[in-house]
């Protein structure tokens, strides 16, 4: 089978069984690889309504066609689990050299079941498995966990991790690879520390078989050209390219794209100024060496080191876009080593960036109104732009040795539940809470990219900015959201399948924005598999991915009557095409579900299944053995 390496590696933690099964070629032909195939394994292997922190749960990596075959811009991985926060689907995306590695030992993807009665991590070995005593990794932070295990086993080894707030199960946690990569949201870290699994270490020398190798290099070379020319054309491709993700922050918050003060205030207070200081151009001067993903060559991100006030000389990774909207304006915070020290906390408790800031802006905002106080901080004052209170109270959450910080630890709407539980009704921080079905909302304001609103409520993984959205409907005179927002389904879906397509093989979304010439990385995949999707295949592809992932969460009981956002998020402060008007996300959730041929509730017609093909299962869980038997699958 070309483009994939055929196995995988299915592990019970309570058994200690590893048992390897091929990948069906039917699979990996109808759902790619990453959130898709992790979707249709989970669903088929995974029990309906299994305690997420149960033995029956699973927790999986799964790497994509487009990794270990050097096609640029291809070296993400995600890992596919039930979420803690929302009870339904997660996946999380990473990038580094985790998903190359993976591949490289000999597997496509590797599923974790059971609980381990003590600390494990798992070794991969060239394809050999085994499950080793972590006793002596429990409680260390990630930096330290990385390096033993990299000097132990290779620096080329992948290590895959969680640090103290996976092992705590905080909703909040991430799992870690190659010191400051993540896949941080909806609480995978938790399910990982669950299971008392530590690590997963890869390594190998398989390599991924190409179909087409001389049509795959031409392509190769094709998108270099291409970002040649943009280096040349192309201002914000140049800017992407020498400073990464948070080349654009003094714009976000110029154009009100950043949150600020707990998404209650406009950049008239945190301005772009302030921001410059913070993004990644004013943090050049502490840069001293570049880091690039694997099968990337524009390393966007960069190693850096500064002398601080507050915690003497500090090295890390310079933040990236979101953790400098979350821990800069979201606190109207303009210390820039506390941004930095901050990020770095994150990477080295293991805590989501975006998640963890969301939910220190939220407390602020409780403090401020008094219903949390520096007594129930251990004294410390957690007022607006107090950059060293920032980093003490994310150190009680990475600890966990204080209520607070345990509290605060599960993210702002499960704090926001057990302060309530503890204070009584005079606690209202509730009403703070900035959140789409439980997820902190990222540093991309849904009131100023409309289409992000029914993306955060209404994805399958909600709360993400990574997954489709068709961004701004319209800010032209006379805009009537009542009207505009009724008719965004079928751009919506054309986003849909481009971002599943892009998520499932592996490539980076930045390579979708500045590598990807005459759909280069979509042939890439086809040059890889050998197998040549025409339009209406790729249309049922990614079509086929996002109900996938969306079956899982009604297999769950999860409809759309389900879905809640935060009023925050529907008002804005301040918009002059929208003025005062309420977003009505949902007319954008009419339309997409219109188009797709679901019901109001999120359900898709049994029609619609049998059209997309691959769902037979899926199928038979809605419209019962009949309509299964049609397809010719269950007899």
């Amino acid at each position: 089978m070309y483009g994939y390496m055929g196995k995988l590696l299915f592990i019970n933690l309570t058994t200690g069984e590893a048992k390897v099964e091929p990948l069906k070629e039917e699979d990996a032909l109808n759902f790619l690889g990453g959130p898709g195939l992790g979707a249709k394994i989970l669903y088929e292997r995974m029990p309906a309504h299994a305690d997420v922190f149960g033995e029956d749960s699973m927790l999986g990596f799964v790497s994509g066609p487009l990794n270990n075959t050097d096609a640029l811009f291809g070296g993400r991985y995600t890992v596919v689990s039930k979420s803690p926060v929302t009870g339904g689907w997660n996946d999380a995306n990473s990038g580094g050299f985790f998903g190359e590695r993976l591949r490289q030992s000999g597997y496509d993807a590797i599923f974790v079941s059971g609980i381990s009665p003590k600390p494990v991590y798992i070794l991969v070995d060239g394809g050999d498995v085994q499950i080793l005593d972590a006793t002596n990794l429990w409680g260390l932070k990630t930096g330290e966990c990385e390096e033993r295990l990299k000097k132990k086993y290779g620096k080329n080894a992948g290590v895959a991790q969680i640090g103290p707030a996976g092992e705590h199960l905080s909703y909040i946690a991430a799992i870690m690879n190659d010191e400051h990569r993540a896949a941080a949201r909806g609480g995978s870290g938790a399910v990982m520390g669950s299971k008392k699994l530590k690590a997963v270490v890869v390594r190998g020398k398989a390599k991924t078989p190409i179909a087409d190798a001389k049509k795959f290099s031409k392509i190769q070379w094709e998108i270099m050209l291409h970002e040649a020319k943009l280096l040349i054309t192309d201002p914000a491709a140049r800017d992407f390219f020498g400073y990464g993700t948070g080349g654009t922050f003094e714009d976000s918050v110029s154009t009100g794209d950043t949150g600020v003060k707990n998404w209650s205030a406009t950049n008239l207070i945190y301005t772009r100024e302030d921001a410059a200081k913070q993004s990644s151009h004013g943090l050049k001067k502490y840069r001293t060496k570049k880091f690039r993903c694997s099968s990337c060559h524009v390393g966007c991100s960069y190693y850096m080191e500064m002398d601080t006030k507050s915690w003497g000389r500090l090295k890390t990774t310079r933040p990236e876009y979101e953790a400098m909207g979350a821990f800069g304006p979201l606190m109207l915070n303009k210390d820039v080593e506390s941004v930095c020290m901050a990020n770095e906390l994150c990477n080295q408790y293991g805590f989501d960036t975006i998640s963890a800031g969301s939910t220190i802006a939220w407390a602020m905002e409780c403090y401020e109104n008094g219903f949390i106080t520096h007594e129930d901080l251990n004294g410390v004052h957690l007022e607006w732009g107090n950059g060293d209170a920032i980093v003490e109270v994310l150190k009680m959450m990475g600890e966990g040795q204080t209520e607070m910080g345990r509290f605060l630890a599960m993210g702002s709407r499960e704090a926001a539940n057990q302060l309530k539980q503890r204070k009584g009704e005079e606690f209202k921080g509730e009403e703070f809470l900035v959140v789409a079905n439980g997820i902190e909302q990222p540093q991309h304001d849904a009131r100023y990219l409309y289409g992000l609103g029914r993306t955060y409520m209404a994805d399958p993984t909600p709360g993400r900015h990574v997954k489709a959205a068709i961004g701004n409907v319209t800010t032209e005179d006379g805009f009537d959201p009542d009207v505009s927002l009724r008719n965004t389904g079928e751009d919506d879906v054309n986003e849909v399948i481009n971002t599943e397509i892009m998520n499932s093989s592996g490539s980076c979304a930045f390579g979708y924005d500045y590598g990807n010439p005459n759909e280069a990385i979509f042939r890439s995949i086809e040059a890889i598999t050998g197998h040549y999707y025409d339009s209406e295949e790729k249309r049922k592809l990614g079509l086929r991915l996002f109900t996938m992932r969306q079956a899982f969460n009604l297999r769950e009981g999860i409809r759309r009557s389900s879905f809640t956002i935060s009023k925050r998020m529907t008002t804005p402060p301040f918009n002059e095409a929208l003025g005062k008007k309420t977003l009505k996300f949902d007319l954008m959730i009419d339309s997409l579900y219109d188009v797709l041929g679901w019901d109001n509730e999120g359900v898709p017609s049994e029609a619609v299944l049998r059209e997309l093909g691959g769902l037979d299962l899926v199928m038979h869980d809605l419209y019962g053995d009949e309509a299964a038997a049609k397809e010719g699958k269950i007899e």
